[in-house]
């Protein structure tokens, strides 16, 4: 299930769900794309999207509620979205792979309830007033992040920079994700030139953590852990991103460049610490997806990005329940980009044995009454 991008006739990550429907028929699973938007409630159908693997040709037809559903539905300030919503709200009876988690500021407060994970986690509170900003920055920190609590894939991104003549370096992304030109500020601009974005409780302030290359670029990693045939997390792979010139955002879509995780912590870490960072990064990714599936319910999936500091101490970044993969195809990993497309597809096979198991179970304890 995904949603529409304008008309009807684009629908979001398209060639990701050929590739998933490809790798769904070679485990003997039939698999449709539809949205909100195609649902025939009354008739119990959907007229979906149907890629056919021998011709390579997408065409629609109807066809009933599927057994399985695995929600790829992206935040989108749209009806779309709010549709979305509604879906999951009417059929809540049907079985999905995963579900909606909250927004980064929902996602923060519950994690700091975690004595594990709240090491990891950089200062953070609500843009309630240029005041709390103000007192953010004179907390000894010197570096910033504005981040819309809804926002994905870097888009509104700001970020301020103390200087040592008590300016503040202001830069960041539009919303479509455009390099901003950096500007040197005062304290007193500052409530002007921020009144444009909107950001009083709206965005979030977050410490700012100083992950730069020698050459001034921005890099974090991106690691992702998934579900497996067997319903455990394992993490399937983590790669680097590294942001393009005068960006603040290490992001692909806003043209950020991926490299191999050991690659990239080779350019900042002797050789012999490389090994301890990655295992670091792996059991911080391990413990937030079983905390955030303890507290939210079921997922399938989770896309982490992780800044490492110059000690090589990790920092939870943000949470992403509907994460991309193409980083592991850029860097040339194809067995891990295959396995991040096959795996929700072999949790899903192994989620309905399971249902069909307890239903099973359910019809022989009815009849043994």
């Amino acid at each position: 299930m995904t949603l529409y991008l304008g008309d009807r006739a684009n629908i979001e990550e398209r060639s990701y769900f050929r590739k998933l429907i490809v790798q769904a028929d070679k485990l003997g699973l039939k698999a449709i794309v539809f949205t909100p938007q195609d649902v025939d409630g009354k008739n119990r159908r959907i007229r979906a999207h149907i890629y056919d693997t021998a011709t390579g040709k997408w065409s629609r037809s109807w066809r009933p509620f599927p057994q399985i559903i695995y929600d790829r539905c992206r935040y989108q300030p749209t009806e779309r979205f709010r549709q979305f919503r509604r879906f999951r709200a009417t059929y809540t009876n049907l079985l999905y792979l995963n579900r909606p988690i909250a927004n980064k500021w929902g996602i923060y407060q519950f994690l700091y309830q975690s004595p594990r994970i709240r090491p990891h986690l950089p200062a953070t509170r609500v843009y309630e007033s240029h005041g709390h900003l103000l007192d953010f920055l004179r907390g000894g920190r010197k570096l910033v992040y504005l981040k819309p609590i809804n926002g994905t894939g870097g888009r509104g991104i700001l970020r301020l920079e103390r200087k040592s003549n008590g300016t503040y370096l202001l830069q960041g992304r539009d919303s479509r994700r455009r390099i901003i030109a950096p500007k040197l500020v005062t304290a007193r601009q500052l409530p002007k030139k921020l009144a444009a974005w909107h950001v009083k409780g709206r965005y979030l302030i977050q410490q700012g953590i100083p992950s730069r290359l020698p050459d001034g670029r921005v890099f974090d990693f991106r690691l992702l852990i998934q579900k497996n045939g067997n319903g455990e997390w394992e993490v399937t792979g983590c790669a680097g991103r590294v942001g393009p010139k005068m960006s603040i955002t290490s992001n692909l879509h806003g043209g950020g460049q991926a490299v191999p995780m050991a690659e990239l912590l080779g350019r900042i870490f002797p050789e012999d610490r490389i090994e301890s960072i990655r295992t670091s990064v792996y059991e911080l990714g391990e413990e937030v997806a079983r905390a955030v599936e303890g507290h939210y319910g079921r997922l399938c999936e989770l896309g982490i990005d992780i800044a490492i500091d110059p000690d090589g101490h990790p920092w939870l970044l943000e949470l992403n329940p509907k994460p991309a993969r193409e980083v592991f195809a850029r860097i040339g990993e194809k067995e891990t980009y295959e396995k991040a497309i096959t795996r929700p597809l072999e949790y899903a096979l192994w989620l309905y044995r399971q249902n069909s198991d307890a239903s099973v179970s359910r019809r022989k304890r009815r009849l043994a009454r």
